[in-house]
């Protein structure tokens, strides 16, 4: 694997479970239902990790023996972005972590022969800048894509952007470092290289059929 470890934006993370739950991703065997749950679990893990640096205020409880102090998280500003349509896969993973989480959507294609990005679609909760938002997408390739997202937000005024993805190609996870490098990049797993028709290899083939059972 190749060493990101001076990219100070970058976070693999490395815990048995995202990685075991990972490799059960890949198998060709795991249908679309179990394809669904694991990626719904993964999410959730990665986000205890993304989410580690919530802010807290500690506010009056009442517990059944007495009043007290307790820290629970500050403001409540959380967006989460999945690029469409596999970064759907993501999201309801980590609104279990953050039920009150506003949901923006990003809608890119890729063009089959150039192999870039091109938006149809984007719709961001207001205030954007305010929030801690956190962009969803479970393959990151030539990273094209999610350089291109990540631009929509900050044209839009968002300021704190986290980007979360399941595998990552070492092209676009370096494309994507350098482009932003203000954005704090969480990854599962890093693997070999882009194959000549911009795929990651191994992988797991295409995310978004293999989510939605579509071909």
């Amino acid at each position: 694997m190749a060493d990101f470890s001076k990219f100070e934006n970058i976070e693999i993370l490395t815990h048995p479970l995202i990685q075991h739950k990972i490799s059960r991703l890949r198998s060709k065997s795991t249908g679309t239902a179990e394809f669904r749950k694991l990626i719904h679990e993964i999410a959730m893990l990665m986000g205890y990790e993304a989410l580690r640096d919530l802010e807290l205020e500690d506010v009056e409880i009442e517990t059944p023996l007495e009043k007290c102090m307790s820290p629970m998280i500050k403001g409540k500003k959380q967006a989460i972005v999945p690029i469409l349509r596999a970064g759907l896969g993501m999201a309801d993973g980590l609104l279990n972590l953050l039920p009150n989480a506003k949901i923006g959507h990003i809608g890119l294609y890729r063009d089959e022969s150039t192999f870039k990005p091109h938006a149809y679609y984007c719709k961001l909760p207001s205030p954007i800048e305010k929030r801690t938002i956190i962009v969803t997408d479970p393959m990151l390739a030539t990273g094209g894509s999610a350089i291109d997202a990540i631009n929509l937000i900050k044209e839009s005024g968002g300021k704190k952007i986290k980007f979360m993805c399941i595998i990552a190609a070492p092209q676009g996870l370096k494309a994507l470092s350098e482009a932003h490098p203000d954005v704090k990049i969480y990854v599962g797993h890093v693997d070999r290289e882009l194959n000549k028709d911009s795929y990651i290899v191994p992988g797991l083939g295409d995310a978004g059929d293999r989510i939605f059972g579509t071909k």
